[in-house]
């Protein structure tokens, strides 16, 4: 069979039986998305192909985009200060404790980077189930989403390292992100001022109720607009669509419905492919070495004990039971753990084996964690439960 046909009959059943093995095994749908293209690569069905990976990448920006989308600046930035200064404590201790532990196990020095990563992609979804009303899963949707923003800044840092070294072009990088990083403050602050002066241009680009689907093209527009900036930058383009993301989501609030209309978009076609390409670069070949699963295991383990230990800082916020929900809950960073794995292992900074290692953890991670979670949060309800009777 003609390889391209056979890429879109295998996608076209991955993409539509994902929801229903995912229901069955009780596991999200990205993990499953990972592991039936992980079969379906070792079975010949997918094979390298330019364009699939090419509207792979497309679809790694679009859900970088969509996390951005989950961020409204003006949340964040009206927080509980104390909560706020708890969680930079939280996330400096993270990187700390990366370092100490990688110097002192003689590990690659990009644990440094990956160990305290941060997602909010999975805890987005911990939402649907436990509602908006739970302490510990606002904490770390908040924190996360701080954390996400210095995650995303050091995927660009080591990006443009990993591509440039230390050359004058990483340098250049380096200025050109900075002054982005200044041009994009002054724009969040003049578009506060022009949008309180002018709040019907908030209608204006994005009506209420518009036939021609305006609030969606100017989205993708915006999307489209920070990929090429991105690309006149050499700067990390998942960064730039991020910021666009969040840009939307603070602006744009008025328009409750679009994210899920994107989301539904995203989720429903363009992201799904993702992590069917992410599934196919992961051998299963490779995991019938015990070191590679080793390794995945312990890089599970090492990221969930740095969480626990940092997560002290909330001592007087949350109770016990909550600090290991809490732990637990931002220890699943899907997305940017295969995104540095996969940026590391394109420079030649990883082997194939850890490369798998890598892609496996992410998938235990979100498999383990969400069990977990599951488990004690259910157990956490019973014992209210028994306490209010």
């Amino acid at each position: 069979m003609h390889d391209g046909l056979s890429i879109l009959i295998a996608l076209a059943f991955i993409i539509f039986s994902s929801p229903y093995f995912s229901r069955l095994l009780n596991i999200s749908v990205a993990p499953i998305e990972i592991l039936l293209g992980s079969l379906a690569g070792y079975f010949g069905f997918i094979q390298h192909n330019e364009t699939f990976e090419m509207v792979s990448h497309v679809a790694f920006l679009f859900l970088m985009f969509l996390a951005g989308m989950e961020i409204d600046l003006r949340v964040v930035l009206s927080a509980d200060k104390n909560t706020i200064k708890k969680g930079l404590l939280y996330i400096v201790l993270l990187y700390v404790l990366s370092s100490i532990v990688t110097f002192a196990l003689n590990l690659n020095k990009i644990f440094i980077i990956i160990i305290p990563i941060m997602s909010v992609g999975m805890i987005f979804t911990l939402f649907k189930e436990y509602g908006k009303d739970v302490k510990w899963l606002n904490l770390s949707m908040l924190i996360g989403s701080i954390g996400e923003v210095v995650s995303i800044v050091i995927l660009t840092f080591t990006a443009s390292f990993l591509e440039f070294g230390s050359s004058s072009e990483f340098w250049f990088s380096i200025i050109y992100l900075i002054g982005f990083l200044l041009i994009s403050s002054i724009g969040y602050k003049l578009l506060v001022v022009i949008f309180w002066w002018y709040p019907n241009l908030k209608v204006i680009f994005m009506p209420h109720y518009d036939k021609n689907e305006k609030d969606i093209r100017l989205s993708i527009a915006l999307f489209f607009a920070m990929i090429a900036l991105m690309i006149y930058l050499k700067l990390e383009i998942a960064f730039g669509v991020f910021i666009a993301g969040m840009f939307i989501a603070t602006f744009f609030d008025h328009k409750k419905d679009l994210p899920h209309k994107l989301g539904s978009f995203g989720f429903g076609f363009l992201v799904p492919i993702f992590f069917v390409y992410i599934g196919t670069t992961l051998k299963l070949n490779n995991l019938l070495i015990g070191s590679v699963v080793t390794y995945a295991f312990f890089i599970v383990f090492l990221m969930l004990i740095c969480r626990i230990v940092a997560s002290l800082v909330f001592v007087r916020i949350l109770s016990f039971k909550d600090m290991i929900l809490y732990s637990l809950s931002q220890s699943m960073p899907l997305t940017l753990l295969v995104a540095f794995a996969t940026i590391a292992h394109s420079a030649g900074n990883i082997s194939d084996e850890n490369y798998s290692s890598f892609i496996l953890a992410s998938l235990l991670q979100a498999i383990i964690m969400l069990v977990c979670i599951k488990i004690i949060a259910n157990t956490k309800q019973k014992t209210e439960k028994k306490v209010l009777a």
